[in-house]
């Protein structure tokens, strides 16, 4: 379940730095970094960032496919972040609802709309295995 943003990064010899954006991803993404490693390091904050809030706001987005250039770099999101970002979207795609789901689950609907939280989402192994019943997928394999 590892969720990844596709990012162009390039050196600007006149600005020495590492620019980063994803104009395919909101064209608002746009940070830098001393080295490639810290432009990546930001890119992780931006990006992140930016999902939470539009997970916070239930805004829909897509994450875009990523470019087949050698300065398209993968970034990878929280763990947190995209365990949310993936229920969520397995929820909407199965067309439910936030009570729908906690009902499925046997839980209270504050219980797994903190599920769909970033900053809350920390599911234990049989929640885990709860959520694979409804979506019919597997998510850890024991």
């Amino acid at each position: 379940m590892k969720a990844m943003i596709p990012c162009k990064i390039t050196y600007s010899s006149e600005d020495q730095c590492w620019y980063v954006e994803s104009p395919g991803f909101y064209s608002g993404i746009m940070t830098y970094g001393d080295t490639l490693e810290d432009a990546k390091k930001m890119a992780v904050e931006a990006v992140s960032g930016l999902l939470e809030s539009h997970i916070d706001h239930d805004d829909d987005f897509v994450i875009p496919e990523m470019p087949q250039n050698s300065d398209w770099y993968a970034i990878p999101l929280e763990s947190g972040l995209a365990f949310s970002l993936w229920l969520r979207n397995e929820r909407k795609a199965h067309n439910m609802t936030l009570a729908e789901v906690a009902e499925k689950m046997g839980v209270k609907y504050q219980v797994y709309q903190k599920l769909e939280n970033p900053r809350t989402a920390n599911p234990t192994l049989k929640t885990l295995k709860k959520i694979e019943g409804i979506f019919g997928k597997e998510l850890v394999a024991i």
